[in-house]
């Protein structure tokens, strides 16, 4: 099984390096993608490597999609390529999980509405105008998407996320 998060320039540190250890824990090869390869900055400092550039990512080798929050986001939604890859994941029902901020790349890509889901109440006006059903939860679990307000949520988007691959 395979596994991909989006991070990029800004990311929350524990919103990436949550959800790569959890999925590691349960022997899901994963990568971090970003708009090129290399190393990008959480907003705490706190480096990763970027394994893979949206331009090179191949949606169908991959089981689940983990979009990170905080800055990152506002520009991953810029990259078609990255829209592209969200599209993917839900034109063929895949595991998708976002938080805080990733929603913002559902939106862009234009998959949100009609769902149920929540996100950092800094972007719920945006969810609602996109046509999301908006929870201030948790967690929220629509189908194949799984979305989480911030890092204090991290637990309970840790286990519905690993909840949704072994469906």
């Amino acid at each position: 099984m395979k596994g991909i998060i989006f991070a990029a320039e800004g990311f929350e540190d524990l919103e990436v390096f949550y959800p790569l250890h959890r999925l590691k824990e349960e022997g899901i090869d994963v990568k971090i993608a970003s708009m090129e390869k290399g190393k990008v900055f959480g907003k705490h400092g706190y480096p990763v490597n970027v394994d893979i550039a949206f331009s090179e990512v191949i949606p169908e080798e991959y089981d689940i999609l983990v979009i990170s929050g905080g800055k990152g986001p506002e520009k991953m939604r810029l990259d078609q390529d990255a829209l592209k890859i969200v599209t993917s994941f839900f034109e063929n029902n895949k595991p998708v999980a976002a938080i805080c901020h990733g929603p913002q790349l559902l939106i862009s890509a234009g998959v949100i509405k009609g769902r149920r889901a929540t996100s950092y109440i800094g972007i719920r006006d945006d969810l609602i105008a996109a046509g999301a059903v908006f929870e201030d939860k948790e967690v929220v679990i629509d189908k194949n998407l799984v979305t989480s307000r911030h890092p204090n949520d991290l637990f309970a988007f840790g286990k519905e996320m690993i909840g949704l691959i072994k469906k």
